[in-house]
């Protein structure tokens, strides 16, 4: 039997409400500090690939036996069917999404594939906040993703973003170091791709004083 509109309505209102209390959620966790600051680290992260079978939550460990963050450091957890950021930032500048699965939030991993090609030399991925593998992989699938994404079902990896709005993009030049603050709403297309420029221009000038 089909589904009536009014009960379509009211599945997309319980993605919404879920979304929003994630948010809510982690806003409180955070303290209301959105994102990583400029001149620091991108905090390190491992998670499963949305299209990937490796079960298991976020790596977010610094060091060794380090408890319910991680055994081992994240920056080591290196394999495939996993999205290791220290892996990302290693080859060049990171344009990182972290959203929720539900409204309007998803839009910008569509904003972000329109860019890889044009954008060569960066490393764009997204992370699902406490996403379930099923309707992600449907997301990505639908939406002809080629970038990595993530699963971060409980949260760990989005805590230490300090996740403040949804989606929240951080930019980081080669080596990790954020270069910009984190955007907080959905751009433009056009926006989007002024913000990935700057990041190119920044990341070639730091090259160019490292080679001095």
């Amino acid at each position: 039997m089909s589904r009536t509109p009014y009960a379509r309505y009211v599945g997309l209102l319980g993605l919404v409400v879920a979304g929003a209390l994630v948010i809510v959620t982690l806003l409180h966790n955070t303290g209301g500090v959105a994102g990583i600051q400029p001149g620091h680290m991108l905090a390190p992260f491992a998670v499963p690939l949305a299209l990937g079978s490796v079960e298991g939550e976020a790596n977010v460990a610094t060091h060794a036996h380090q408890g319910s963050a991680g055994s081992v450091p994240a920056c080591s957890v290196r394999r495939a069917q996993v999205l290791n950021v220290c892996q990302l930032y290693e080859r060049g500048p990171v344009v990182l999404a972290l959203f929720v699965d539900g409204g309007s939030c998803p839009t910008i991993l569509g904003e972000m594939q329109a860019l890889v090609h044009s954008f060569p030399s960066v490393r764009f991925a997204a992370v699902a906040i406490r996403g379930e593998r099923a309707p992600v992989r449907r997301l990505v699938r639908s939406r002809g993703l080629t970038l990595p994404v993530g699963l971060d079902k409980d949260g760990g990896a989005a805590d230490r973003y300090k996740v403040y709005s949804c989606p929240q993009v951080d930019f980081a030049d080669r080596g990790g170091v954020v270069q910009s603050k984190a955007l907080l709403v959905s751009p433009s297309l056009a926006s989007l791709r002024d913000r990935v420029a700057d990041l190119v221009d920044a990341s070639r000038a730091h090259e160019r004083e490292d080679d001095r």
